[in-house]
């Protein structure tokens, strides 16, 4: 309080404008005082304007909000009444009736008005400071328009954490607040909701600055912002505003097709009309403090941790079956539940026994040699397996004295593995690498751009602030540096490390087997399944690419790079069933070039089927077409053993054998077995051509990724099935992985079909399937899907290394062909 004879600052404030008042009110529109919570009411002209003045203190450190409702009853859109209010930094102006444009131009009239002024900073004095705001009221008519004013002071301006505010806004009555930080908070989520859908509104978060963007013209042009319809969270850090604070906007668009609504029918064209409240939308919004850095690192170590474990796993089988082999071939003798295919050269055992002595014995007479004897029915040692003793397949041939009666062999009703594993296996196995460098080349050809394209995304939304961009999970999406959902990208870890594990488990077989080779083992040269890993690796590049391409789509997910995600998951299923049929077909497998170039047309198919695949019925057709012929020419190709030659008269060929065998005679099929998988796969093919031909599913990616799948487990399925008809039996390895692989994919489609995002909808839609978070108050059920998706192919993988070590001491022409 002032001492002495000097009077307080608001007394003579007050004094000031009502001298003003008391001079007159001429048609210059001199200042009216006013009051704040009363309704004014008049009329305005070309001649006659108003202008009010409303005076208030601040307390120091206080944030004073004022709000300004007007309303006028005039329809007369070429002389709306005007209204500008004047504060101490800035100016804000608007018309009645307010007009909002719509798609394709249409208009909307608001003839009710309210807008929040901006609020004057905090002063830092010790006393009160002395505010005045001028409110013009004016019309260029030439006719008399009334009018009516409301200036209020408002109450709840600033949020408060963990505290639940409700409020209505329609589009010419927008809302903002204002929020600071408190002091051990370092990010917040903003949570909105509503129980209605529509109509549809944008949430904007704002720096303290003057003027407040809060018109739906005007809203995205500061800030981070993202559409609503019953839902919306955003997360804010409080490195992003120097000040601590900020407001949070709340603004109703005049249409609901940014939401996914359609256009009121009652407007054509541009027809005018007076909305009013109609439009208006309750709404509550909820600031919670977001996780702090510890959980940052707890869910990385907890990522890592995870996956490290199956390292461990990994060591301790390895380990203990070292040590079932030392000690078995320290006692002289093999089980056949060992899988190794190694014998020590302390005792050899050859294929070639004395006669009458029983199959398998051993020769004591060798057992100096230090090497084992190879079987005469094999012809030449195979020499070691080095790239640099490999000729090219093109220098000779690699069937030799045989390829004139390969189409007698492969025709044989009864098949069996050494039937199909005649040629040169230093030529097969070659072949059979280049599946390895091939999609390593893929790999990085492809990962690169996706890389720079998905970093160009995040910055677009980082410098726009349009999260309407990207589908993330927006109630659990924790940003770190640039990156606005790093969950999402740390989930996909377990692909790379279970990829590069799976690669060395692979690598250590193949050393061990280059060993047996090398000492000329039997068992390695003329027992078991041929062991040819270039897939394998193949498939364990794959997984980590998964991973790392899932990663980036993560980055921004959205309707226009899905194909990122699930561009590897179609070659991990394509080359798993090439490993399955490569196990008893290794002659006569697809090379590398031709799998990769269909695996291309596959990933072409499935963008065309993003862009067209929505409503284009033309597409459906053509795809389905193409779909149930490619399943046709490949049944075939597989019936016959690969002696049905694919060109453009296959299918009258086949047609004929058809007519021949079937209408003519009705004779029974010379492969039953292999006839009744191919039917079973035509008749699942085909309804998958006329499910998408009848619905149309608009997750194209997803629907091709079905198909292969589902092929993929009804081979897997039949060759088990075969496996155990043939008397073969499952070992405990196998067997547990098998288990795990159904255990664990199960608990993961449960994940994967919580559906927590689409992009198949509009952004806002797609937040109305936002949930929290699940695990650690970090990961979200996605998040979980990444962490038992790569569990579960990893254990699928183990599955196909593992399915047949059975047979590591059955002699081939004893395996079956199935």
């Amino acid at each position: 309080m002032a001492s002495g004879g000097a009077p307080a600052p608001g007394a003579l404030l007050c004094a000031l404008l009502w001298a003003v008042a008391a001079a007159g009110d001429g048609p210059g529109g001199s200042p009216l005082p006013g009051a704040f919570g009363r309704v004014y009411r008049g009329t305005v002209n070309i001649n006659a304007e108003r202008v009010y003045a409303f005076a208030y203190s601040s307390e120091p450190g206080q944030v004073d909000a004022v709000r300004v409702y007007v309303n006028s009853s005039s329809e007369n859109l070429q002389y709306p009444v005007l209204f500008v209010v004047r504060q101490q930094k800035g100016v804000l102006s608007w018309q009645v009736p307010l007009i909002f444009r719509g798609l394709y131009q249409r208009t909307y009239n608001y003839q009710e008005v309210s807008r929040t002024l901006c609020p004057s900073e905090p002063t830092p004095e010790t006393g009160p400071s002395d505010q005045i705001i001028f409110v013009d009221v004016a019309s260029m008519a030439p006719f008399n328009i009334a009018y009516e004013l409301l200036v209020t002071r408002l109450e709840n301006f600033q949020l408060e954490t963990n505290k639940a505010f409700n409020f209505t806004a329609s589009p010419s009555q927008p809302q903002y607040f204002l929020y600071k930080f408190p002091q051990d908070v370092d990010s917040v989520i903003i949570k909105v909701v509503s129980d209605a859908v529509y109509p549809c509104s944008v949430v904007s978060v704002q720096d303290i600055v003057c003027p407040v963007y809060d018109l739906d013209h005007n809203v995205e042009f500061n800030g981070v912002y993202q559409s609503m319809t019953k839902q919306a969270a955003i997360t804010v850090q409080r490195k992003d505003f120097p000040g601590e604070q900020f407001f949070v906007v709340f603004v109703i668009k005049p249409e609901d097709y940014a939401c996914g609504g359609s256009v009121p029918s009652s407007i054509h064209g541009n027809v005018n009309r007076t909305w009013n409240l109609q439009r208006t939308k309750n709404l509550q919004v909820t600031i919670v403090p977001s996780i702090k850095k510890s959980v940052y690192v707890q869910a990385m170590f907890f990522s890592f941790l995870s996956f490290l474990s199956f390292y461990l796993g990994s060591v301790v089988v390895a380990f203990v079956h070292y040590i079932r082999v030392r000690r078995k071939a320290s006692a002289g003798r093999l089980s056949p539940e060992d899988g190794s295919g190694i014998m020590t050269s302390s005792h050899p055992i050859t294929a070639s026994t004395p006669e009458g002595s029983s199959y398998g014995a051993i020769d004591e007479s060798s057992s100096s040699g230090g090497h084992q004897l190879s079987s005469p029915e094999r012809g030449p040692p195979a020499g070691s397996d080095t790239d640099s003793s490999v000729e090219e397949e093109s220098d000779f041939d690699t069937m030799p004295e045989i390829e004139s009666d390969k189409n007698v062999i492969r025709t044989k009703v009864f098949l069996y593995l050494s039937d199909l594993s005649r040629k040169d296996r230093r030529i097969v196995s070659k072949k059979y690498k280049i599946y390895f460098w091939n999609i390593i080349t893929i790999a990085v050809f492809y990962a690169l751009p996706v890389i720079q394209l998905v970093i160009t995304y995040q910055t677009v939304v980082n410098v726009t602030g349009n999260q309407d961009i990207c589908y993330y999970n927006f109630l659990c999406a924790h940003p770190l540096g640039v990156l606005s959902a790093f969950n999402n990208i740390l989930s996909n870890v377990g692909h790379m490390l279970l990829g590069f594990l799976f690669l060395l488990i692979v690598l250590r077989r193949d050393i061990l087997h280059r060993r047996a080779m090398e000492i000329k083992d039997v068992y390695t040269l003329d027992y078991g399944i041929p062991k040819h890993f270039g897939l394998f690796y193949a498939m364990g590049i794959a997984l980590m690419m998964e991973g790392v391409l899932s990663a980036c789509y993560h980055v921004c997910p959205n309707y226009s790079n899905f194909q990122f995600d699930t561009s590897f998951m179609y070659m991990i299923a394509g080359l798993c069933m090439l490993k399955l049929y490569q196990t008893r077909h290794p002659d006569i497998n697809a090379s590398a070039y031709s799998a990769y170039a269909s695996f291309a047309v596959v990933i072409c198919l499935a963008v065309l089927g993003v862009v067209f695949g929505k409503n284009d019925m033309w597409f459906w057709v053509i795809f389905s077409m193409i779909h149930v012929l490619a399943s046709l020419a490949l049944s075939t190709q597989i019936y016959y053993m690969g002696r049905f030659k694919i060109d453009l008269g296959i299918f009258r060929r086949a047609a004929m054998v058809l007519y021949t065998d079937c209408i003519q005679q009705c004779s029974r099929p010379m492969y039953m077995d292999r006839m009744v998988l191919l039917i079973v796969g035509n008749l699942v093919n085909w309804s998958f051509a006329i499910f998408g031909l009848l619905y149309r599913p608009r997750d194209f990616a997803s629907y091709i990724l079905g198909i292969f799948i589902c092929n993929l487990l009804l081979y897997l399925a039949f060759y088990i099935i075969m496996k155990l008809r043939s008397s073969e039996k499952l070992l405990p390895i196998p067997m547990f992985c098998i288990v795990a692989t159904a255990v664990v994919w199960a608990a993961a489609l449960y994940f994967f079909f919580q559906n927590l995002s689409s992009w198949e909808e509009t952004p806002a839609e797609s937040r109305e399937k936002n949930r929290p978070c699940i695990l650690l108050g970090f990961f979200d059920d996605h998040d979980v899907w990444h962490f038992l998706s790569a569990a579960a192919l990893f254990f699928s993988f183990l599955v196909l290394l593992t399915l047949d070590d059975d047979l590591d001491v059955v002699r081939r022409d004893k395996i079956p062909v199935f």
